[in-house]
């Protein structure tokens, strides 16, 4: 299969290290991206330039994204948190801009009218009426609807998460309600999820052919749960397994390597992407009072910290044949919005840029090391000798004038470079 493959590529052109850069993906959830623009919020680059188009700037050579990711809300009309504004038409003008801009586009569906993550799947106010048997026609109509919607609007997306954040289910009822919960330790409402995901896949398949469809979970933290909960999906129509990783939340990346080696083994023929990871660079909250764990003496919180993380998951995922694309959640945080647009209730601290000064983080050019090789990696040369700036290892400490990390690797002026 292999020599079969190297000679396809050859006759082709097409080296396999450049074949297989073609099929990974790096990038960012911008879904926030329009309201700061219409608060007017500038953005800068590590050197404090003034970026003037974010679209063309992310897929620059300097940052190298080339995916971007946006979630869609039944009517989020109603939701009091202004990062809540992701309707049908606001997702059909930002998609698009990202299709224009030659991006690949992943569409993340919520079904629901506010956030929807492992805690919380409320059913869109709309649909609460509905019986069981209506509710299964729902959610075929509703995602071909919106479907159509994008692809007449020249957005249609390359890759659509049914749901997002579903470990335990979907589509559970009215808040506060706990009947549709799915649990691997049981066999209840497995069949009443199926039915919904199947439907939601059919609508994606006749309107999106060409699109690949992600189930996207949450529990790379516990990697039997997540070999459990798609073996109970197996007769989904399905083609990628999507997870959150957020350190802080689903522990070390060796229970990340663990997740995704059990996954290669139960699901051979899936990949998987990382669709949601990110870390704080300011202001992480105690362990116990929303994080479960502190990496902070591995990874510091601060931007070179930051930046450490971004490279030591790059570092992990690469190990992983099975893995074939990454995404920031919420890079493009950049504080709470202007007087007549309100953006924020309060700082994230998670994003590429900083709240206050509206600079770019190292962690937003190291990213693109994900692609392949060491893209983006530059020879630091003459820079240290001349000590125009503080270098760091990267693990975010301060390295002494004359000092060389470990690895060679070097964040200095926001760039990882090579000594």
């Amino acid at each position: 299969m292999k020599k079969t493959l190297l000679s396809l590529l050859a006759v082709m052109g097409i080296s396999l290290s450049a074949w297989c850069q073609e099929t990974l993906l790096v990038g960012g959830d911008i879904s926030v991206l329009p309201r700061y623009e219409e608060a007017k919020t500038s953005y800068y680059d590590n050197n404090g330039k003034k970026i003037t188009d974010m679209l063309t700037y992310l897929k620059s050579e300097e940052v190298g994204w080339n995916a971007l990711r946006v979630r869609l809300f039944v009517d989020p009309s109603g939701d009091s948190d202004p990062q809540v504004c992701q309707d049908l038409d606001y997702v059909v003008k930002l998609g698009k801009r990202i299709k224009a801009a030659g991006y690949t586009f992943m569409l993340d569906f919520h079904y629901s009218d506010t956030w929807a993550d492992p805690s919380k799947q409320w059913t869109p106010e709309s649909w609460l009426s509905l019986t069981q048997d209506e509710l299964k026609q729902k959610i075929y109509d509703y995602t071909k609807e919106c479907l159509q919607a994008l692809v007449d609007a020249d957005a249609t997306p390359d890759y659509i998460q049914t749901g997002n954040e579903i470990s335990y289910g979907m589509l559970w009822g009215a808040e506060g309600s706990n009947s549709y919960r799915c649990y691997t330790s049981s066999n209840a409402n497995w069949p009443r999820f199926v039915a919904l995901l199947s439907q939601a896949s059919k609508a994606c398949r006749e309107v999106c052919p060409q699109a690949k469809i992600i189930i996207h979970t949450e529990r790379a933290g516990n990697p039997s749960v997540l070999v459990g909960i798609y073996s109970r999906l197996a007769e989904v129509d399905y083609d990628v397994i999507g997870l959150s990783y957020y350190p802080f939340w689903h522990n070390g990346l060796s229970t990340l390597a663990t997740s995704l080696n059990n996954l290669a083994t139960n699901f051979p023929n899936k990949k998987v992407q990382i669709v949601e990871t990110a870390y704080y660079y300011q202001w992480q909250p105690e362990k116990g009072q929303g994080i479960d764990y502190d990496f902070s003496s591995t990874w510091p919180v601060s931007k070179e910290g930051q930046a450490a993380f971004a490279q030591a998951l790059i570092d992990e995922l690469k190990k992983h044949p099975n893995v074939n694309g990454l995404y920031w959640w919420f890079p493009e945080e950049n504080g709470n919005g202007s007087s007549a647009v309100k953006v924020l209730n309060g700082w994230v601290n998670r994003g590429l840029w900083n709240n206050s000064n509206h600079r770019a983080h190292p962690g937003l050019y190291v990213l693109k090391n994900f692609l392949g090789g060491e893209a983006g990696i530059t020879p630091l040369r003459g820079e240290r000798r001349e000590s125009r700036g503080e270098r760091f290892d990267l693990q975010g400490r301060k390295l002494p004038e004359g000092v060389s990390s470990r690895s060679g690797l070097t964040i200095y002026n926001g760039k990882v470079m090579r000594e």
